[in-house]
């Protein structure tokens, strides 16, 4: 039956291997084809140019990674969400899965909006593409911590700025890696937010070299309300209330 108010639904999905290089409006792209493909009851905005009712969270940089990415979309019917992500993946591109789905309640917050901390595991070599010893990055990551402020270079508008990450920078974790040392990253996003590479750029000035990303993968995303850490597809999870019946 048709719900008089919708269906709205949140998916995570990871991106991994080659399709880390295709752009987000490509992803995009690629689920509203998932969705047409599986024949999803979508809403569509209106005017001229209706589009699907889909809206991304935080934008992953080109070249990246992630095992936690989310999108929200407004259906007309009912779905089963505990299928959705298995209907969803065989339609996507080849290292796109979606890894579940949930049914959201009404009005629910923007994605953008509501992420207040993002996760990173990075891995990293010198200009010259040899791994930076874990005991350097390790010295560098407490030196950062503890500084009252991290500026780095930003461009915006054509215009270079100078801005202080170091809010945004609620820890940094140095572990072992395959074939270089790992730098955990945990970002939070508001007021403003940082990305990895600017990371790096702050954390080159105690390291001493020139840093490059090897490889970046978003981890985890969470959104924080009144003192409680939330996966995002539990934050506005819809909760049926089971009928009584009449006495």
């Amino acid at each position: 039956m048709r719900g008089d108010r919708g269906f709205p639904v949140r998916v995570r999905f990871s991106k991994h291997g080659k399709v880390r290089f295709i752009s987000h409006r490509d992803v995009a792209r690629a689920f509203e084809r998932a969705f047409r493909v599986e024949q999803l009851p979508l809403a569509f905005t209106e005017g001229f140019s209706p589009r699907p009712k889909v809206s991304f969270g935080l934008a992953l940089s080109v070249g990246h990674e992630s095992d936690a990415e989310y999108l929200d979309v407004e259906l007309t019917d009912a779905v089963d969400t505990d299928s959705l992500s298995e209907r969803l993946t065989p339609a996507l591109p080849e290292g796109m899965s979606a890894t579940g789905a949930a049914r959201l309640i009404e009005r629910a917050p923007a994605l953008q909006e509501s992420i207040t901390e993002v996760q990173y595991r990075v891995t990293t070599v010198d200009g010259r593409g040899r791994p930076v010893p874990e005991e350097v990055l390790d010295a560098a990551a407490s030196s950062a911590l503890a500084s009252d402020a991290l500026n780095v270079a930003r461009v915006r508008k054509g215009k270079e700025s100078v801005d202080d990450i170091r809010p945004a920078l609620r820890s940094i974790e140095v572990g072992h890696g395959d074939e270089s040392p790992v730098l955990e990253l945990s970002l939070l996003t508001q007021p403003r937010g940082a990305r990895p590479r600017e990371v790096l750029d702050a954390l080159e000035s105690f390291v001493g070299v020139g840093l490059t990303e090897h490889r970046v993968t978003r981890t985890s995303q969470w959104i924080e309300r009144a003192g409680a850490r939330l996966e995002p597809l539990e934050a506005d999870g819809f909760a049926l209330v089971p009928e009584t019946s009449a006495s």
